[in-house]
């Protein structure tokens, strides 16, 4: 096997290669003065099974695109088999008509990774399950539950209660719950807007005790100041965490991470956080399970016994 990186996170990139005991293959990618990108791999990758590592940034266009060109090049350079390493995939957001006229973009992204010439497709914590629908390549949907379980063990929280954000994310936040022993609660919002969340109702018990708020991402910080809002307005313990996999930080996360006053901010590092300043951030490493996945891969084994393991 070969691994590529992309340019959008290679800080993680080097991470994945370390922990595989193994260097990065080289690749040059640039771009024209006009704004195309160019690939070209700098060895031959005949007969090779070929890794690409490529996450999703506050550029999904252009780490899409450039994806797509190490994808067909390592195809037309005779490569045995693709494999795409996407943390963060974009566009998940959009992954069904939800106004008249609209696009199924993630749908979209999906048959462009393919035609690119991708044969299997290794992401974490997709925005919906139904996602691993659109393809008609294999794809492991990883999650980094166990991650995020090992790390909250350490802390011995007392009576915790788990809050998914809004409905969608219910079973998401109850399996999370299950691996801390915890209880379950889900806030029940509406958007009044894109990036506004507005709390309508919140079922579960938190008075008193200490909570978790559990989602797949943390974009503007809209959804998780609101629910905080709505924990405090229900007696919980000011003990309050943000959990997210995907921290994308965008436009007003700063400001509101800042109202909101989380005890901690817990993110994993699917995306770059290099120039990142939100208060009380922790960032927990995701290339020890990417490395272990992909080990299985090469091996033919069971990538579902790694969570067995757990």
């Amino acid at each position: 096997m070969r691994l590529f990186a992309g340019s959008s996170h290679p800080e993680l990139a080097s991470s994945l290669a370390k922990e595989l005991d193994t260097t990065l293959g080289n690749v040059n990618t640039k771009s024209f003065q006009c704004g195309e990108r160019y690939i070209r791999y700098e060895e031959s990758l005949r007969g090779k099974d070929v890794y690409i590592i490529q996450t999703s940034t506050k550029n999904p266009d252009t780490d899409l695109l450039e994806l797509f060109l190490l994808c067909q090049a390592a195809k037309l350079s005779f490569a045995q088999t693709v494999h795409v390493v996407m943390p963060h995939f974009p566009y998940t957001r959009q992954d069904r008509v939800a106004q008249p006229r609209e696009p199924i973009s993630a749908k979209l992204v999906a048959h462009l990774l393919e035609e690119s010439g991708a044969d299997h497709v290794l992401t974490l914590d997709l925005h919906s399950s139904q996602i691993q629908g659109f393809f008609s390549i294999p794809v492991d949907a990883l999650s980094a539950d166990s991650i995020f379980a090992e790390y909250f063990k350490q802390k011995n929280l007392k009576d915790v209660v788990v809050v998914s954000p809004d409905a969608g994310g219910a079973k998401r936040a109850k399996r999370f719950a299950d691996l801390i022993d915890a209880d379950l609660a889900i806030i029940h919002k509406s958007r009044p807007q894109h990036q506004e969340a507005e709390v309508i109702e919140l079922v579960g018990e938190v008075k008193d005790r200490p909570c978790i708020i559990f989602d797949d991402m943390i974009d503007t910080g809209g959804t998780p100041l609101a629910a905080k809002n709505a924990l405090i307005k229900h007696g919980a313990h000011p003990e309050i965490y943000a959990v997210a996999t995907h921290g994308l930080f965008s436009g007003k996360a700063k400001e509101n991470m800042e109202k909101a006053s989380f005890k901690e901010i817990v993110v994993t590092d699917s995306v770059p956080h290099s120039n990142c300043k939100i208060p009380n951030l922790k960032i927990l490493p995701i290339a020890p399970m990417l490395a272990e996945v992909i080990n299985h891969v090469e091996r033919g084994e069971s990538v579902t016994d790694i969570y067995k393991k757990k």
